[in-house]
């Protein structure tokens, strides 16, 4: 199975609402490791931000998993917006992991002339990219929800992610951050 992957960023330091909190990232990370393993996920594809998608970016690499990454935008405007701005010490295991996967040739920046990066752009083009991995490797595509299980409203990407992958056809998968 390859598996696209979406999911909760770690709460921000003044955050009303708790989404993922930073003491959970161990906790994840065991999920996360659990179903890669019980699945026999064999390629993850997915961003980069601070959470969920470098958590299992991490527990793939541990395990020898090829990755993907697509970016909405540069690397640095990325790290900026979705990686600094929240508690925790990710800037380091960003910076490992995208070399790596960049070594690898699959890291994909998405060539946008746009003000700001389009999440929901970058997450079908995950859902593009493990489609077609998948039928590369001669294996099935999934899809993983790394998330609180509850919307946050109007354009909660991660909700947007799991309802798209349903259209596709994919078997969702669904790991609490809580």
């Amino acid at each position: 199975m390859v598996i696209a992957l979406s999911g909760r960023r770690i709460d921000a330091f003044n955050a009303k609402d708790v989404r993922f909190p930073l003491r959970n990232v161990d906790l994840v990370g065991r999920r996360i490791r659990s179903m890669f393993e019980a699945d026999g996920v064999k390629a993850l594809v997915t961003s980069a931000a601070c959470g969920a998608d470098l958590i299992a970016l991490s527990e793939a690499g541990a395990l020898g998993l090829p990755r993907r990454i697509v970016l909405p935008s540069t690397r640095d405007d990325f790290k900026r917006n979705s990686v600094l701005d929240r508690p925790g010490a990710w800037s380091s295991l960003y910076d490992e992991v995208l070399e790596a996967v960049s070594a690898s040739g699959n890291l994909i920046v998405m060539d946008r002339a746009l003000q700001r990066p389009d999440y929901s752009a970058a997450s079908l083009a995950i859902l593009d990219e493990t489609a077609a991995l998948a039928k590369e490797l001669g294996d099935s595509p999934a899809a993983a929800l790394i998330w609180d299980g509850s919307s946050r409203g109007d354009h909660d990407i991660t909700e947007e992610f799991g309802e798209e992958a349903r259209k596709r056809g994919l078997r969702v998968i669904e790991i609490s951050t809580l």
